[in-house]
């Protein structure tokens, strides 16, 4: 197990060894590290954080809505390295109409639950992932409540 100190500069270290045009941004918040990477990138930088630096566990996928900002939604990936303790959130811009981004399915089977969870409450579609559809909500549920622009008023009832 790591100390604090030496998994913040280990986590430093992996982001400066990722290719320079494949990290947008990066930064600490709280003592844990984030970075902005390309979403055509993604599938290529989770693929070397996983083989190459050990970060072999998805432990969850979620999104912002910045609504009215474009693109409008942030994807962020928690990611870690039990061997040096380390937790490192990955975040990319969902683009297109819909929105979208690649699935992780390829390299993390349990993206197939969490991809769906952000599909059904965001709407966020992610290509190539083997079953995309609601899991949280009825098939036949309109909308995804997570949206800064879902309706938080339902019809009226006539209660009489």
């Amino acid at each position: 197990m790591s100390r604090p100190g030496e998994t913040r500069l280990w986590v430093e270290e992996v982001l400066e060894g990722l290719p320079a045009d494949a990290v947008l941004e990066r930064g600490v918040f709280r003592d844990q590290w984030w970075a902005v990477v390309p979403r055509d990138r993604l599938l290529e930088v989770m693929k070397e954080l996983r083989d190459r630096w050990g970060f072999r566990y998805l432990s969850d996928v979620t999104a912002v809505d910045y609504l009215p900002k474009r693109p409008r939604f942030q994807l962020v990936y928690h990611v870690w390295c039990h061997e040096k303790s380390a937790l490192l959130r990955v975040k990319t811009w969902a683009e297109g109409d819909p929105p979208g981004v690649p699935s992780l399915t390829p390299l993390w089977s349990a993206a197939g639950w969490l991809e769906r969870e952000v599909y059904d409450l965001f709407g966020i579609h992610f290509q190539g992932h083997p079953d995309l559809r609601r899991i949280l909500l009825p098939p036949d549920w309109e909308g995804h409540p997570l949206r800064k622009d879902y309706p938080t008023e339902g019809p009226d009832w006539d209660l009489d």
